[in-house]
Parts: structure tokens; C-alpha cells; sequence
């Protein structure tokens, strides 16, 4: 999987909601249901409930995080 495969697959997403398993270090996860709403050059932008988060496609390349799509 290549970075610009990353960016088209969220970018096909745009709009939907994902669920997000992110890796925190020392066996610990933290996992929530997001909406992607915006997308940058080296960030995507993910909003839950609560707030904003934002992550590099870099994340996803070396899996600290993952996105299971609906």
C-alpha cells in the first residue's frame, strides 16, 4: 500500500463515517466512530462527537492507525 492509495481511499470516503483503532504505545488502543471531513496534503481531518482529530496518512501507512469503513 502506497500513500497515494491511502489518500484516494479516504478521499473516496469523504463524508462517511469510519470506525478508528488508534495505537497509543505500550499495548494500549483507543478506538471511536468518526465522520471524515476534510482532507489536506499530509492530514486528514476526522470529526467525532465530541471533538476534531486529525492524523497523517503516514499513520495509516505504518499502522498506528487503522480504518475499517461502513
Amino acid at each position: 500500500m502506497t500513500i497515494q492509495k491511502i489518500k484516494d481511499n479516504i478521499s473516496d470516503n469523504l463524508g462517511n463515517k469510519v470506525r478508528i483503532k488508534f495505537n497509543i504505545g505500550r499495548n494500549k488502543h483507543e478506538e471511536f466512530e468518526a465522520v471524515i471531513k476534510e482532507l489536506y496534503n499530509f492530514i486528514f481531518i476526522v470529526q467525532t462527537e465530541t471533538e476534531n482529530k486529525s492524523f497523517t496518512y503516514s499513520d495509516v501507512l505504518t499502522k498506528t492507525v487503522e480504518l475499517h469503513f461502513d
